[in-house]
């Protein structure tokens, strides 16, 4: 039989890379962490009773899926799980406790500005209205995956600077002011980190992200916060499901 495939107890035929992908996954569950070295090629030719170029098929699909990365003349290692956000009005702390993960948040900046044109244009006010800024980096598991800019109408949030936010802000928003979220709109660019943003979420400059800029409307339909989020791209995806009208 063809090294390709394999004969099932049932007399189906299953892919032998598809079998080889299997044993690595349960490898990766079970044995390794992120970061640790697969076994080689040759290792895993002699393990599986298959052939190389199976073998690197099996492999190559795993890269492809962020499951695991190369290292030229070195070998493939177990990437860091990604986190991906679903398409669902959450909170970055409710997506980190979905996944099991710890939340936090670092306060960079917290203070009162005022509304420039295109503020004052995504969140409906008048150029010069009082708006707080806050600057947070964002955490998973003591872990810098997110740096994240917000505006907030500061009619809407009266002394919210005398105890910035440190959790969720979208819980602080409904807690402290009784505001209950119930739309967004956002729009997703590839972008690079500069220096001091790569400083902050902990990787090489120019590194690829995911830039997120939302403008968040309450149940009374007024824009109550316009974010932008600076994502890790190695660490974090967007998932959307679409279907034809």
């Amino acid at each position: 039989m063809a090294d390709a495939e394999r004969t099932e107890p049932g007399g189906g035929t299953v892919a032998k890379y598809a079998t080889v992908r299997a044993h690595l996954l349960d490898l990766i569950r079970d044995r390794l962490e992120p970061h640790e070295r697969l076994p080689t090629e040759r290792q895993l030719c002699a393990d599986l009773g298959v052939s190389r170029l199976t073998v690197r098929r099996a492999v190559e699909q795993l890269v492809g899926e962020g499951v695991v990365y190369r290292i030229q003349g070195s070998g493939t290692y177990v990437a860091e799980p990604s986190i991906r956000k679903r398409e669902l009005l959450s909170s970055f702390s409710d997506d980190m406790r979905t996944r099991g993960l710890a939340p936090g948040a670092k306060l960079l900046r917290a203070e009162q500005v005022v509304a420039g044109a295109r503020e004052g244009w995504r969140l409906g006010v008048s150029p010069g209205e009082p708006l707080v800024h806050l600057v947070r980096l964002r955490l998973a598991n003591a872990v810098p995956m997110c740096l994240e800019d917000v505006w907030l109408v500061a009619g809407l949030v009266p002394d919210l600077l005398d105890s910035p936010v440190e959790g969720s802000l979208y819980e602080t928003l409904l807690a402290r002011y009784r505001i209950t979220l119930d739309r967004a709109e956002q729009e997703v660019r590839a972008t690079v980190v500069d220096r001091e943003q790569a400083a902050l979420l902990e990787v090489p400059a120019l590194t690829p992200a995911l830039l997120v800029e939302r403008v968040t409307y309450d149940v009374r339909g007024r824009a109550v916060e316009l974010a932008r989020s600076l994502y890790r791209g190695d660490r974090y995806s967007l998932e959307q499901t679409l279907r034809r009208q």
